[in-house]
C-alpha cells in the first residue's frame, strides 16, 4: 500500500471515531484512543491489534496520533541518495528516528520513536480532524 493510499484510508478511520463520539470532550476523547481501548472497542483501526501487537514498544501509547505530523513521505520518492531513492523521513531529524533500507529505498523507521503518542504532546497538538494536524506529512 503507498504513503498517500494509508494516510487517506487512516484518515477516514480516525474520522469515523470521532464522529461517533462527539459526546466526549476533547481529552475523554483522547483517552478513547489508548492503545488497550481502542484494541477492544475498534478491532479495524489497527492491523496490529489483531497480532496483540504495538507499533512503538513503549508503555502509554496513545494511538491518537497514528502516524506522526513530523513524518513527510513522498510515493514518487524525494531524491535519490547512492543510488536508492529516499521515500519517507522525519522533519525534525529526532535522534530515535532510523532508515530501514533495501537495494533500492530507504524509508523511515520511527518505531523507537514515543512523541507523537504521549498524551502531552496529543493535547499540544490537537485537532479532532487528524488530517488538519497531519497536514505537512506528504508535502515535500
Amino acid at each position: 500500500m503507498s504513503y498517500q493510499k494509508w494516510f487517506e484510508k487512516q484518515a477516514e478511520k480516525h474520522k469515523k471515531i470521532v464522529e461517533k463520539s462527539k459526546s466526549l470532550s476533547d481529552e475523554e476523547l483522547i483517552d478513547y484512543f489508548e492503545y488497550q481501548n481502542l484494541k477492544e472497542k475498534e478491532k479495524d483501526f489497527c492491523p496490529l491489534f489483531a497480532k496483540d501487537k504495538k507499533c512503538h514498544n513503549i508503555k502509554y501509547l496513545n494511538c491518537y496520533l497514528c502516524g506522526c505530523p513530523y513524518f513527510r513521505f513522498n510515493d514518487k520518492g524525494f531524491k535519490k541518495i547512492g543510488g536508492k531513492t529516499l521515500y519517507s523521513y522525519c522533519s525534525i531529524n529526532s535522534k530515535n528516528a532510523r532508515n530501514f533500507e533495501n537495494e533500492t529505498s530507504i524509508h523511515l523507521d520511527c518505531s523507537n520513536c514515543k512523541v507523537p503518542h504521549t498524551k502531552k504532546f496529543i493535547l499540544k497538538n490537537f485537532s479532532r480532524e487528524w488530517s488538519e494536524i497531519m497536514k505537512n506529512c506528504g508535502k515535500e
